[in-house]
């Protein structure tokens, strides 16, 4: 069996979501490639000089790389590490990009599309990832508790998120006109719809500058400006550590309007 196969096998077995296993393949499918020997071979150096040559193009792209790498030299090779260097680049410190609520709220009104409408309208109400939004099934919209229910998000973990009447309503509306099938989202000819027409929708409506994580961002900064608690925030979020669910009281305008200059 070759390295890919393996990797792909180790990966599943500590649970890996599917989207993490399609991007270390890659990067370790460059590898394998690039060294050109059998895996007995390989050695230390090989991996130090090929991370040394690599040329990144990005802080995340170099995240990945590493990752992905460190992963087939420690899980899959079984060697020590402390012979190579697979330390991490600084973190860019970027904040989120929010859209304007009453922005928002004006373009989703004019929007005729059921269900371009109902995806961008429960997106934006609790502040959904992408992936969220494209696996959510028909069942797990829980009317009687009013609570959406997102299951094996990022991270492997399940949450409950609130759902609103005004998108319970619009949700209703959409599926008697669409009638989808498991997914409340069917794709035009797949089972689901998909992450890129999300985001091409986003730009339809929204404007071509938009991405759909933006309202994922929105949300929450809206959120915290209407004064809901932080950890509130957090839970809706996902988001396992407080410290990131924090970087939203830096991009609200509502704070830094409150806040009194010296002149």
């Amino acid at each position: 069996m070759n390295l890919y196969k393996i990797a792909e096998q180790k990966m599943y077995y500590f649970n890996y979501s599917e989207n993490t296993i399609k991007i270390y393949l890659h990067y370790i499918d460059e590898f394998v490639k690039s060294i050109n020997k059998h895996h007995s071979r390989i050695t230390s150096k090989d991996f130090s000089d090929y991370l040394k040559d690599y040329n990144f193009t990005s802080v995340s792209k170099q995240n990945q790389v590493i990752n992905a790498i460190k992963f087939l030299y420690k899980k899959v090779l079984n060697k020590k590490y402390d012979k190579i260097d697979f330390s991490r680049p600084r973190k860019e410190k970027k904040l989120p990009k929010v859209i304007d609520n009453d922005f928002i709220i004006s373009r989703l009104s004019k929007i005729k599309n059921i269900k371009h409408k109902a995806i961008l309208s429960l997106t934006y109400s609790v502040g959904l990832r992408v992936s969220e939004v494209i696996n959510l099934k028909i069942k797990d919209i829980d009317s009687k508790r009013m609570i959406i229910n997102i299951n094996q998000a990022k991270g492997r973990k399940d949450r409950i998120v609130p759902l609103s009447e005004n998108i319970l309503k619009l949700l209703r509306l959409y599926f008697l006109e669409v009638k989808p099938n498991e997914y409340l989202f069917n794709g035009q000819f797949s089972s689901k719809y998909s992450s890129g027409s999300c985001n091409k929708i986003v730009k339809k409506y929204l404007g071509k500058q938009y991405h759909i994580h933006q309202l994922r961002h929105s949300c929450f900064t809206y959120l915290l400006e209407c004064g809901v608690d932080l950890r509130v925030i957090q839970t809706i979020a996902g988001h396992s550590s407080s410290k990131t669910t924090e970087i939203y009281t830096h991009v609200s305008k509502k704070l830094l309007n409150k806040v009194v200059l010296p002149i």
